[in-house]
């Protein structure tokens, strides 16, 4: 699932801020996977996923 969100990113100029939680679990729902398990899980992940990707625009490699 979180290979699909990428579309679902929220970002600004230089930054990108986080997923579209409603959009992601709204897709959770859709795959059958739990909401509570969804909602446990992704605020995690998304915290790793935006640090590493501001981490690549602030190099030059976003």
């Amino acid at each position: 699932m979180v290979g699909r969100l990428g579309g679902q990113l929220r970002v600004i100029p230089g930054a990108v801020l986080g997923w579209d939680m409603g959009a992601a679990m709204a897709m959770a729902n859709a795959l059958g996977i739990d909401a509570l398990i969804a909602a446990e899980l992704l605020p995690e992940i998304e915290a790793v996923m935006v640090r590493k990707l501001n981490e690549q625009i602030g190099d030059g490699h976003g």
